[in-house]
């Protein structure tokens, strides 16, 4: 099969991936191969490329964003059938018997396994996986290329939208606002969520404003018209949680949306502090995308997106980091239905 391997790090300019033929994954027990229809690019793939992120193994193929069909069934798989319709996100394994498994917590899963840097992801022609951790589809109504950003942003916003303990009726602020925080506001408008979003880009201001958001503006130039009970924030900036916290009620929460932060200094811990509580997004949880997958059948979640051949994923990878695609997702069509 055809597939991008990740040898050596390097920066993304320099195109460290090579698209090559290697040997087609055998499904063990209880796995299904999947062939691989659609990959959404993430900025974590390019960070792994790049070497921010440690190599785990080499060659490594990358992509964790990823819808396919079942193509063959290993021995034991109960549950998917030849010609099924699934997703794979960044959860590839978990152990199954540590505490936090045993507890739904399976993102604090000591052996937590991510597709696309523990394992081989899915910028290639197949893919194998545990049948226990493909994500049925079923119901979706969505092109393979609109499903596949669901697979990261979608879920991950979702598991950030569930840290707030959020309710019906709640007031939910989203602080910065790029794909994963679309997602966020349309499965809060779904469960009837109030979202207030903060953000600078007049693009974005406009695309919360069409999707439902409450209020839209720039906090930094002018003030949120009620108190929050709880907010997400998504840019990686330290000096941004404190004036965030401040907008926070006392029994609210802030999450912290981003996979690292500057610096975090807290000032004024009895007023900005004091009562609240800080969580952090940490991997997904099973469960939890499942939940949001269900949601999406049940809601319209398509988002402008830029499709390009699979032979060309590593100029659209370099043009994601250079910021020359404006549409929000990125997301590679590698085998046609």
């Amino acid at each position: 099969m055809k597939a991008w391997i990740l040898e050596k790090q390097s920066n993304i300019d320099e195109k460290p991936l090579k698209l090559t033929d290697v040997p087609l994954p055998v499904p063990d027990k209880r796995e299904v191969r999947i062939k691989v229809l659609a990959g959404g690019i993430c900025r974590t793939d390019i960070h792994i490329a790049e070497g921010d992120l440690a190599l785990k193994k080499s060659p490594l193929i990358l992509g964790h964003e990823i819808v396919g069909v079942v193509e063959k069934t290993g021995e034991g798989v109960k549950n998917l059938r030849i010609g099924e319709t699934v997703g794979i996100s960044w959860l590839y394994s978990t152990c199954g018997r540590c505490e936090f498994c045993l507890q739904g917590k399976d993102n604090y899963c000591p052996d937590f396994k991510c597709t696309g840097w523990d394992v081989d992801g899915g910028f290639a022609e197949y893919i194998t996986i545990k049948e226990d951790f493909a994500l049925s589809l079923q119901g979706i109504n969505m092109e393979p290329e609109d499903i596949a950003p669901l697979m990261c942003p979608g879920i991950a916003g979702y598991c950030a939208l569930k840290l707030t303990g959020a309710a019906p009726g709640d007031k939910v602020g989203l602080f910065g606002f790029g794909p994963t925080a679309y997602y966020v506001l349309k499965a809060a408008n779904y469960l009837g969520i109030k979202v207030y979003v903060s953000t600078r880009s007049s693009i974005n201001k406009e695309e919360a404003r069409k999707n439902g958001a409450a209020w839209v503006g720039n906090v930094r130039e002018e003030k949120l018209p009620t108190r929050l009970d709880s907010a997400i924030l998504f840019p990686p900036a330290g000096a941004l949680v404190e004036p965030v916290l401040d907008q926070v009620e006392i029994g609210g929460t802030l999450v912290l949306a981003p996979v690292s932060m500057s610096l975090i200094e807290i000032k004024n811990y009895s007023d900005n502090l004091w009562g609240r509580d800080i969580k952090t997004l940490y991997n997904i949880n099973k469960a939890e995308a499942e939940e949001f997958l269900k949601i999406a059948g049940e809601t319209d979640m398509s988002m402008a997106r830029r499709i390009f051949p699979f032979k060309e994923l590593q100029e659209a990878m370099i043009q994601v980091k250079k910021g020359k695609i404006k549409e929000p997702n990125a997301v590679i069509s590698i085998s046609p239905q």
